[in-house]
């Protein structure tokens, strides 16, 4: 499966999903490629930091021919994350195209809602030329504990797209695991952040499958 975090609004935790998420399916026993499709290189940067080589493979693809580029390395895997850019342009529509599940973060507040239109229309728009895309919301950066995660969920209905129920709340240690060009798996296995993550995973293939 090939699995791209898409959104037009920046600063929504797509790079660290990507991350997270692909360290996870490793973690299932899966053999898995991370694509840095975001011009600003942020799995990039991530992975430079480090002090040893990532759990997963990870390659910068930052040009609209990713759906033309991708299937023919995707075989050497079991599933493909892409990080893709934060804006509409040709990069995300060819990211999309590649995909085939894509998965739209989005932070519980008004603002973010509204700006989820924007991806929403690019998705409705490839699946005229690939049918079976898969499309979800993922509420990230959920302040713990408030009634806000549900209301972000109740809004997004609105666009007829599934809401995932795993939501991963606002947490220093994804911050503090980046910092070190790491995962939250390798950080603190036993942590609240790695739980909602596995959670997110497990929904994510069942939503898939």
């Amino acid at each position: 499966m090939i699995i791209s975090f898409q959104n037009q609004k920046g600063g929504v935790g797509k790079t660290t999903l990507s991350v997270n998420i692909a360290h996870a399916l490793v973690l299932s026993g899966f053999k898995v490629l991370v694509v840095d499709a975001d011009p600003q290189g942020s799995v990039r940067d991530w992975a430079s930091v480090r002090d040893s080589r990532p759990p997963f493979q990870v390659i910068g693809m930052d040009r609209p021919t990713i759906h033309r580029d991708l299937p023919s390395m995707k075989d050497n895997y079991d599933h493909v994350v892409i990080d893709a850019p934060p804006r509409v342009s040709e990069l995300a529509r060819s990211a999309i195209l590649a995909s085939d599940m894509v998965v739209i973060p989005v932070q519980p507040s008004p603002y973010d809602v509204w700006a989820a239109k924007e991806i929403v229309t690019l998705v409705q728009e490839a699946s005229v030329y690939k049918e079976k895309i898969k499309s979800v919301f993922a509420v990230n950066r959920k302040i713990a504990n408030t009634a806000i995660g549900r209301e972000v969920k109740e809004a997004l209905q609105t666009y007829a797209l599934p809401v995932l129920d795993a939501q991963i709340c606002q947490r220093v240690l994804f911050a503090e695991s980046a910092a070190v060009g790491k995962t939250v798996f390798e950080v603190s296995p036993d942590s609240q952040a790695a739980s909602e993550i596995e959670s997110l995973k497990n929904e994510i293939l069942q939503h898939y499958e």
